[in-house]
């Protein structure tokens, strides 16, 4: 059952909520405290144990026939645990919402409702918002972007023009993803009735709108000042992941699940420039 529970919440995927949320506070707190151990300890584990747990039960029967499910893309829980997951979910989150709700100030409470709003209500009913082509990918962005506004807001800090770039740039980037993403399963979730952006738009569209929405989201790092303007060079290994699936057919839409593996690998090569990036900043800032 552990194994279960631990393959529902992705662990290759972690990291790519815990880290915008501890750059983000730690670039305006500055410093170390219970907050951001806390937060980032949340946005670990708890939050994508119940943003894909949920998941999880809830897209059950359409898993069934998908192929790409069972492993660390997904797991195929037995329905007898779909229970155990729900209630483990609420379970383990609820205490790290509560200590960061009064360690937080007020206007940091909505982000986090919306925040905790979207993990469910994309898979669940009545929301089922993956089901509704471009507010899944809309939904699933906020799913990444939100835990990084919600470390400004909570270390005290308000958006500004930069930061604010920024963080639409990283949006455009999440919209990107789950749209490409997205491709891999046009048969299956056409096949056990899901509409997705991918499945309403087709194969090729859909990679050549996550294409435009990655370059669109390096133009606006490039208006964001030194630097931040280098990490737009960071779109280039998502185009030449999605590149060779721009003219891919619906009948031969999985075959961009082999773009999604190298995709889930860019992931953490880019996380580490952007750390360093970071770092950079930091050092030349003192």
């Amino acid at each position: 059952m552990i194994a279960e529970l631990l393959t529902a919440s992705r662990p290759l995927s972690w990291i790519n909520t815990a880290f915008p949320f501890a750059a983000a506070y730690l670039l305006v707190a500055g410093e170390i405290d219970a907050a951001l151990v806390i937060g980032t300890i949340f946005f670990l584990i708890p939050y994508n144990f119940a943003m894909y747990g949920v998941n999880d039960v809830f897209d059950y029967a359409s898993d069934l026939a998908n192929p790409r499910k069972g492993g660390v893309e997904g797991a195929l829980l037995n329905p007898r645990r779909h229970r155990i997951v729900l209630i483990t979910a609420f379970c383990i989150c609820l205490p790290f919402v509560i200590a960061l709700v009064v360690l937080g100030p007020a206007i940091s409470w909505p982000v986090l409702a919306v925040s905790l709003f979207a993990v469910v209500a994309y898979s669940a009913p009545p929301f089922r918002f993956k089901e509704v082509p471009v507010l899944d990918s809309v939904t699933s962005s906020v799913h990444f972007v939100s835990p990084a506004l919600y470390g400004i807001l909570l270390a005290g800090g308000v958006p500004d023009l930069r930061s604010g770039t920024i963080l639409i740039a990283f949006f455009l980037w999440g919209m990107a993803s789950h749209a490409f993403g997205a491709v891999q399963d046009v048969i299956p979730d056409r096949e056990g009735g899901i509409a997705s952006i991918a499945t309403v738009l087709g194969a090729a569209r859909t990679v050549r709108l996550a294409m435009s929405l990655w370059s669109l989201a390096a133009l606006l790092m490039l208006t964001a000042g030194d630097p931040a303007a280098w990490a737009a060079a960071l779109a280039i290994p998502y185009l030449c992941a999605a590149a060779p699936f721009a003219r891919v057919s619906d009948v031969e839409s999985g075959a961009a699940n082999r773009g999604w593996r190298h995709f889930l690998w860019i992931n953490y090569l880019c996380g580490f420039l952007v750390t360093m990036l970071l770092i950079w900043s930091v050092i030349r800032a003192d």
